[in-house]
């Protein structure tokens, strides 16, 4: 007899195999893959998957393989040499994600690092900004309300007053909750300085959970991975079951200066 499974569960299973088994599933058998091409704009950040070679181009477009784009991009993003590049190279098997608008948050070199985290059912699909406090204020409630209608992953990004970049990748958009929800796809990162990402302990399912008071983001024995007041103003952030995290900015209780929350187009 078949056994059935919804969305969620099928999600939290392939996270779990994942993580137990990344090398059945995350790098495949790269021998039958097809080669892929980026066309990448001159000067800009914008790309272009294709699967094949492509002859006739805008003067404006050059292609260039996924490999050396990150290649490109690992040393524009680090000071370091194209020594540092397998440590991820390897892992990273997609393009970085495409942002459908300008990040004041996000540079290229963070969004290689992300791609290698990401869930494959996010890869190859453009980005949406959906929250700002440079657009829509310091507000909560107005990032919940952005949110209401969706139904796709989200990518939270915090910048403090001390420069810090860190924030979160989560299975479900935020929304006002009595129970926590989310799957083991959800994890923490930073920027600060290095960075660092803290994916599912399995030690408990805190992923998300919110209100008007705060949103947070992991937790267990009173603490939490990440948390925001209803003001996105205050923050903390510490070291949590859910993820085993350190603390993802300098500080444990920070200063928040910019937020923005990016949803998958689908």
């Amino acid at each position: 007899m078949g056994v059935a499974y919804s969305v969620g569960e099928v999600d939290h299973l392939y996270t779990f195999f994942v993580q137990w088994s990344p090398d059945i599933y995350t790098k495949g058998n790269k021998k039958n893959r097809k080669p892929r091409y980026l066309i990448r704009e001159k000067h800009q950040k914008h790309y272009l998957v294709v699967e094949k070679d492509i002859s006739v181009i805008n003067k404006n477009w050059e292609i260039i393989t996924v490999k050396d784009s990150k290649r490109r991009l690992s040393l524009c993003g680090s000071e370091g040499s194209e020594a540092e590049e397998p440590e991820y190279q390897e892992e990273v098997d997609d393009v970085i994600p495409i942002l459908s608008d300008h990040s004041q948050l996000l540079e290229d070199h963070h969004l290689v690092r992300l791609a290698a985290h990401m869930p494959a059912r996010t890869q190859g699909y453009p980005w949406q900004l959906v929250y700002s406090t440079a657009v829509h204020g310091s507000s909560l409630k107005t990032l919940y309300r952005n949110m209401a209608d969706l139904d796709s992953p989200a990518l939270l990004v915090v910048k403090d007053v001390h420069k810090k970049v860190f924030g979160a990748f989560v299975s479900d958009p935020f929304k006002i909750s009595k129970y926590c929800y989310g799957t083991g796809e959800t994890f923490l990162f930073s920027f600060s300085p290095d960075f660092q990402a803290y994916r599912w302990s399995g030690e408990n399912s805190y992923f998300v959970s919110g209100d008007l008071e705060s949103l947070r983001i992991g937790g267990g024995e009173g603490v939490f991975g990440l948390w925001l007041d209803a003001d996105l103003y205050h923050g903390a952030s510490i070291s949590c079951p859910t993820f085993h995290n350190a603390p993802l900015s300098t500080h444990e209780d920070f200063i928040v200066q910019d937020v923005e929350v990016w949803t998958v187009q689908y």
